[in-house]
């Protein structure tokens, strides 16, 4: 029974690296770039640099009160209303709060930026970042996925996170290594991208197209398996960001979008896009 097990295991290991395989030798497909173009043709003034530094969201300062060390460039917790914060100035706050090894700063910087205005099924974003401040192995844990990212690359820097910070996942700790890549980018590799939910179900749309043109995976169960909607191994991590990297500079070569533009536009973009598998 185990052999069987680790038998099926490995086969289905392997029809995830073929799929992986082929979606990095197609790329993204002709109705992907077309939504994309239709995407670059709204935001292009938007984000005229080619980043999406401009991207902006939206926060209430008082429901995170509760929260220190609370960064410069956030509105005070003690502001009525609403504020704004533009991933271009969270950059900035991460780069200035590393500067001093401020690791907790910097990622109630990225926190705030990631939740927004939006709740959580299991509570509210600023008693989830309270615990996670709590936590007495925070500091330690930060600086070493900091460090690992200086000194090898973004996926042992995924690594260096992954389960040590209870509360902290990867949709919220790789926006931590998306910002601190900003400000320090890996010694080899290619900079880190935010990984969340949305994301990894744009992908797994991506694979299960290859995967049944292809006969790897003709119901899409492979897909699903890989691309769930988290919990990612550092292997995935790594996957998505050679294919992102790849396809960014699939979509410079086209005249719908920014010759010069950053992956992380791409990232921004597939967020927000949807498109039909057909057509």
């Amino acid at each position: 029974m185990n052999g069987q097990h680790g038998q099926d295991g490995r086969g289905r290991q392997d029809r995830a690296d073929a799929v992986d395989r082929e979606m990095a030798a197609r790329l993204l497909p002709g109705p992907v770039v077309r939504a994309l173009g239709r995407w670059w043709e709204t935001n292009a003034a938007a984000y005229a640099d080619g980043t999406p530094g401009a991207h902006t969201i939206r926060y209430t300062p008082g429901r995170w009160a509760q929260i220190t060390p609370w960064p410069k460039a956030l509105a005070p917790t003690s502001a009525g209303g609403d504020a704004a914060v533009s991933r271009a100035e969270v950059a900035s706050a991460v780069a200035d709060a590393l500067r001093r090894e401020a690791f907790r700063e910097a990622l109630v910087a990225t926190y705030v930026w990631g939740k927004g205005k939006r709740g959580t099924p299991g509570g509210s974003g600023p008693s989830t970042l309270h615990k996670i401040l709590a936590f007495d192995g925070l500091d330690a844990a930060l600086a070493a996925a900091v460090t690992a990212l200086h000194e090898h690359g973004a996926p042992q820097a995924y690594a260096a996170l992954q389960g040590q910070v209870p509360g902290l996942g990867p949709a919220f700790f790789t926006k931590f290594l998306y910002f601190t890549g900003i400000a320090m980018p890996p010694a080899r590799g290619p900079r880190p991208l935010i990984l969340d939910r949305v994301l990894s179900r744009r992908l797994r749309q991506l694979a299960a197209v290859v995967g049944r043109d292809s006969g790897h995976d003709v119901d899409g169960s492979i897909a699903a398996w890989v691309w769930s909607d988290g919990n990612w191994s550092p292997h995935r991590y790594r996957i998505y960001l050679s294919f992102m990297h790849s396809a960014a500079d699939q979509l410079a070569s086209d005249d719908s979008w920014p010759s010069g533009a950053n992956p992380d536009l791409l990232e921004c973009a597939l967020f927000t896009t949807a498109w039909e598998t057909s057509g």
